[in-house]
């Protein structure tokens, strides 16, 4: 194993030069899908990498339940430079599942919670499950269908007297959009992503924005008016509260830099591809986060087998 086993552990560094770069020079569809994959990739990797030391540092222990075998002094003498940090890694690993879990629970509970506190959906001439809430409180969300149901987009009456009817149909056109991409298991990806590793934290908040603007972008295109969308999410902002309780996907209007939205809605419309135009410091920031994403991925394939390999010479048949 030797210390390449800590790569993974590390590498995740560059995701916030890779969050920079993707959120402000990709097209924001092409920047989640990008960040998320990656992101996705870096926890696994720095996971498999904590429970490879763990194995280690549980076979040091006296009583453990592994085969005798795995603590003799040769599996010991083979991988020595994780001795010690195997046995912090075990209260790591426990502390980085334990977060998974409770995050996890939170956000069922928090869709089964609002599924429940919302009244049937109401005939309003929208179409795309819209729910009229009667609140003083000015506040729009999607909450996603359970079992591949649709969702609904969650209005409050507030928030709807606010706008005129183009704004209106921007927010509703933003909200579905939302449910479209699916956008909430971006988030959730990218959220237990940060908790597997707090290097890649800098992804989280990316993909919280460019989801905001993969729908803002996805609006505009539905509404035919970039101008539109860019009043009503400035609109919404300035007089816009949080829904009561936790929302699954961010509310409108109230998640990331508003103001940079509403720039970016002003300006033409980003090119749709994945890879923008050619530079040298995007080319460097590619670069660096498919080499760091490769040598993670290597490293950890390196130390499963070297460690396997360990193991099973030293397991009795």
């Amino acid at each position: 194993m030797g210390v390449f086993v800590y790569l993974p552990l590390v590498l995740p560094l560059t995701a916030l030069p890779m969050a920079r770069l993707a959120e402000q020079h990709l097209h924001p569809r092409s920047a989640t899908r990008l960040l998320a994959a990656v992101g996705s990739t870096l926890a696994l990797c720095s996971t498999l990498c904590l429970a490879l030391l763990m194995v280690v540092g549980t076979a040091q222990l006296p009583g453990n339940p592994l085969p005798d075998g795995w603590s003799d002094p040769e599996v010991r003498a083979a991988v020595p430079y994780e001795e010690k940090a195997g046995l912090i890694a075990i209260g790591v690993l426990a502390a980085v599942v334990t977060a998974w879990c409770s995050m996890l629970l939170r956000h069922a509970r928090t869709r089964i919670r609002a599924a429940r506190a919302l009244p049937p959906s109401a005939g309003d001439g929208f179409a795309g499950g819209l729910t009229l809430v009667p609140s003083p409180h000015p506040y729009a969300y999607a909450l996603p269908g359970r079992r591949g149901r649709d969702g609904r987009i969650v209005v409050s009456t507030a928030m709807m007297d606010c706008l005129d009817a183009g704004e209106r149909r921007a927010l509703v056109a933003h909200e579905r959009a939302h449910l479209a991409g699916r956008h909430h298991r971006y988030l959730l990806v990218t959220q237990l992503a940060a908790r597997a590793n707090p290097f890649l934290l800098p992804l989280r908040t990316a993909v919280a924005y460019s989801t905001e603007r993969w729908a803002d972008e996805e609006a505009a295109y539905e509404v035919g008016s970039r101008r539109a969308v860019a009043t009503a999410v400035a609109t919404a902002a300035l007089v816009s509260h949080r829904p009561p309780g936790p929302a699954v996907l961010p509310a409108f209007a109230t998640a990331g830099p508003v103001p940079r939205r509403v720039a970016a809605l002003l300006d033409p419309a980003p090119p749709a591809g994945l890879w923008p135009p050619a530079s040298t410091h995007l080319a460097l920031a590619a670069v660096t986060a498919t080499v760091g994403t490769a040598a993670s991925a290597l490293s950890s394939l390196n130390a499963t087998v070297t460690l396997v390999g360990i193991l099973h010479a030293a397991t009795p048949l």
